[in-house]
């Protein structure tokens, strides 16, 4: 009951992200004519957009891990069975994405804690929202730690 949730919600997480792909294109597209033409916001664009990007690529691959599609050394691995490719999967988020979202959470919570307590501006314009950048690497690696739960504990019943 607590993963099928846990599941769902990773879900969710990952389908709304999805949509941030638009606003991160439209911002990126419209750089240069606010630059060129208007001449001015180019450096408020280029500043949201970095933001969002950061949100998207955190959530991005927890996305790619949930489709299959991320990259994966299974030249070999593709004939094997079901259930041999679900077990080193679960030994892979076990031994290696488990661990290593514990180490970003752990050694990165100092810096986006200061950061976040701050309300730590982009350096080069003082635009505020640099903090959500630095708070994009927790999200990456708690949807990496959720997700390896919900593969390693799933036993093949979930889409994760």
């Amino acid at each position: 009951m607590v993963l099928r949730f846990l599941d769902r919600g990773i879900g969710r997480v990952v389908s709304a992200g999805r949509w941030l792909v638009l606003p991160v294109m439209i911002l990126l597209f419209l750089q240069w004519p606010l630059r060129d033409g208007i001449k001015a916001y180019s450096r408020q664009a280029n500043d949201l957009g970095q933001w969002l990007f950061a949100l998207m690529i955190a959530i991005a691959v927890t996305a790619a891990t949930r489709a299959r599609v991320h990259l994966a050394a299974d030249a070999h691995a593709r004939h094997y069975r079901p259930e041999t490719r679900q077990r080193i999967a679960r030994m892979g988020a076990a031994l290696v994405l488990v661990p290593w979202a514990i180490l970003i959470l752990v050694a990165g919570w100092p810096m986006v804690w200061a950061s976040l307590a701050g309300l730590e501006a982009f350096p080069e314009t003082g635009n505020p929202g640099y903090f959500l950048i630095k708070l994009a690497v927790l999200l990456l690696a708690g949807l990496v730690l959720l997700q390896a739960v919900v593969t390693i504990t799933a036993q093949g019943r979930f889409r994760s």
